[in-house]
Order: C-alpha cells, then sequence, then structure tokens
C-alpha cells in the first residue's frame, strides 16, 4: 500500500482533492478492517497498528494521518461503552469494512464558556442531532464519524456515532489547506439527524477527574498515533532527500563533501531519537489499554503524561528534518514533507507540553497529565 501511494504522491498532494481515490485503495487493500482492535480472529493489537500508520505516512502523510484516525476512533467502544457493546461494534465494524473518523473534543472550561456546537435533544425514539464540527479526515469519505454532544435535557455530554450516510449529514470539504491536503478534513454540519439508543457510546464528564482511567486514554491515544504520522512524515523525508542525492539529482553529491556526510547523520539521530521515545510511549500505551477496565488513575496519567514528552520531542524532530532536507535537495513536491509536519505540529505547542509533563513530574499531579492534552 505504501509503495503505490509513493508512486503518484506528489501529483495527488498537487491536486488536493478529497481521498475518495485513496479511500478506494485503503479498502482494496483491506487496511480499514485490518486496522481495528484486536479481537478472536480480527483487527491489530496497537503496535502493529501504528507500525503500519508510519510505514504509510512516510509515504503518504495526509493518508497516514487518515489511517491513524480511522483506527484510534475505531477504538471508541473501548473508551466509553461497555465490553458488550464494544464487541459487537468492532465486529460490525470488520464485517462492514467501516471506515471511521470524527472529532471528540477534550473536557475544557473554555469549551462550556463558549457553548455547545453539537446538542442532542431527546424524543421517544432516541435522540435528534444538531450542530456542526470541524473534522480533519476522511469528512466526505467516511462510513462512521464520532463526536460528543450536550443532551439539551439533562447537560450531559454523550458520545454518539453516526453514519456518514444519515439523512441531515452534510459535508464541506476544506480545499485550502497549507499540508495534509489529502486528508479529506472539513466542516460537518448536522441538522436533526436521528440518534438511536444504540449509537451512543456513552457519557463523556465534564471533567478529569471523574473520567475513567481508560477513558482518560481516549485523547493520547489519538496523538500518540499522530505522533507516529509525524515521525514517518520526517522518515518520509529523510529517505527522499538521500535517494536523490543518490541519484546526484540533488545540490551536492555523495562521497564529495564531509559537511554533507554530518548533515544527514544529525538528521537521522534526530529521527532515532524521536522514534525511540515515541516506540516506548507506544509500548506503554499498548499495555494500559491491555489492562482496559483494571487501568488505574496513576497508570493512566502516567501514560498521558509519556505521550506528551513524546509528542514534544517527535514535534521538534519532524519539523527540524523536513525543514533541512530542502537545503540537501531541490527537487518538485520535497516540500510537502514539511508542509504536512507544519500542519500536524500546529495546533500543540511545544512548551505548553513540556511545562505540563513537567508539572506531572514535579508534582505527580493527575490533573497536569490530563492538562497536556487540551
Amino acid at each position: 500500500m505504501a509503495d503505490d501511494l509513493a508512486a503518484d504522491a506528489i501529483a495527488r498532494d498537487q491536486a488536493g482533492k478529497p481521498p475518495t481515490d485513496e479511500t478506494a485503495r485503503l479498502r482494496e487493500a483491506g487496511l480499514p478492517a485490518a486496522l481495528t482492535p484486536p479481537g478472536p480472529g480480527r483487527g491489530a493489537d496497537w503496535r502493529t497498528g501504528c507500525a503500519v500508520i508510519r510505514e504509510v505516512a512516510a509515504a503518504d502523510g495526509s493518508v497516514g494521518e487518515l489511517l491513524a484516525r480511522h483506527y484510534v476512533h475505531a477504538w471508541s467502544g473501548r473508551f466509553y461503552a461497555d465490553h458488550e457493546h464494544a464487541a459487537a461494534l468492532e465486529e460490525e465494524s470488520v464485517r462492514e469494512r467501516w471506515l471511521w473518523t470524527g472529532a471528540v473534543r477534550t473536557p475544557s472550561p473554555h469549551h462550556d464558556a463558549e457553548g455547545p456546537d453539537l446538542t442532542l435533544r431527546p424524543r421517544t425514539t432516541g435522540y435528534v442531532l444538531s450542530g456542526h464540527r470541524c473534522v480533519d479526515t476522511a469528512v466526505a469519505a467516511a462510513d462512521q464519524i464520532v463526536v460528543d454532544a450536550v443532551c439539551a435535557a439533562t447537560g450531559d455530554v454523550l458520545v454518539v456515532r453516526i453514519p456518514a450516510d444519515e439523512r441531515g449529514v452534510t459535508v464541506e470539504p476544506d480545499h485550502d489547506r497549507l499540508g495534509q491536503r489529502v486528508a479529506g478534513a472539513g466542516r460537518l454540519a448536522l441538522d436533526r439527524v436521528a440518534v438511536t439508543p444504540g449509537q451512543v457510546l456513552g457519557r463523556r464528564p465534564h471533567d478529569e477527574e471523574s473520567t475513567a482511567p481508560v477513558t482518560g486514554l481516549a485523547e493520547p491515544a489519538l496523538r500518540l498515533a499522530l505522533c507516529h504520522v509525524a515521525l514517518g512524515v520526517a522518515e518520509g523525508a529523510l529517505t527522499e532527500a538521500r535517494d536523490l542525492n543518490r541519484a546526484g539529482r540533488a545540490h551536492r553529491l555523495p562521497g564529495e563533501d564531509p559537511d554533507l556526510f554530518l548533515t544527514y547523520g544529525e538528521l537521522a539521530s534526530a529521527t532515532q531519537t524521536a522514534t525511540a521515545v515515541v516506540d516506548r510511549a507506544t509500548e506503554v500505551m499498548a499495555r494500559a489499554l491491555a489492562a482496559g477496565a483494571q487501568l488505574d488513575a496513576e497508570a493512566s496519567a502516567g501514560v498521558a503524561a509519556l505521550v506528551a514528552t513524546a509528542e514534544a520531542v517527535m514535534s521538534k524532530a519532524a519539523l527540524h528534518v523536513t525543514a533541512q532536507v530542502l537545503e540537501l535537495a531541490d527537487a518538485p513536491g520535497l516540500d510537502r514533507f514539511w508542509r504536512n509536519a507544519r500542519v500536524l505540529t500546529a495546533h500543540r505547542p511545544v512548551a505548553q507540553r513540556l511545562r505540563s509533563v513537567g508539572e506531572h513530574y514535579l508534582n505527580g499531579s493527575h490533573r497536569a497529565a490530563a492538562a497536556v492534552f487540551h
């Protein structure tokens, strides 16, 4: 799949169209069904899922992000629903080969002050859902969309699953993005969309303190999957620049400039360092996900802090590597790696992450670990 995507990655990035062709390729390869939570005879464990995401992202960052968000949203049943509901949902997802996307907000006083952008109103057979939400991937190509919305009657925040072809669902693709242009970002508009009780996955608490430890993994899991996307982008950029140098299609030829060796050594080391930190977070996350309902609050907070550390290291490495390769080789399309890395890291300031990690390290604060992800 990665080789297939790499063959026309530049042309597709320049076109910037919604990922209709890309999702067709993914379905043909069986990846949406493969990248679901592990179960008897189905799914992929967390380590394998992240390895697949990173390899695809090295070829095409947009499709890597699409797969990362699909994979994490496919875990939504385990994060928010009971065991029986989650198992049935995952089996149906594999059987129907669903592609998932969504946008679930973390608890935040800022969001509460703004008022809900999505509202659920009870009716005899469930709810009707109205409002709008920006979605980062596959807004016009997904089968299932996971969002949170406020119940107008109780004030509870409920996480719900919406079939993309449900009446009242419309999408407006974003055609003007700096990077990740083929990920399929856009705006979701919901006009009195019917929501059955079976589509309600669970309640999202208003604050971190009352959040179940396993539910608290939802946001760090997404951040960690996106770390693998950004690392894949950095690895893809470095590999493409190296291949251009070896082919003699760059500013300097291998073997002629010792400084070139030094630059490649520095960039390769930065990538390897970030990989080591992200892989450690991946291993700890895998163990936490396996623990499920047995996970305690202290372990969940520790996972969140470790993911924040990985994100901070990854962000610096991805931006540095993808910018530096532009000085090593001058070829059409090489800039897409920096643009993709920039979009992936733009909304997650490193300084904020490091402050929260420092507070967790100093005080052992559960609140500090959760606040990393606001």
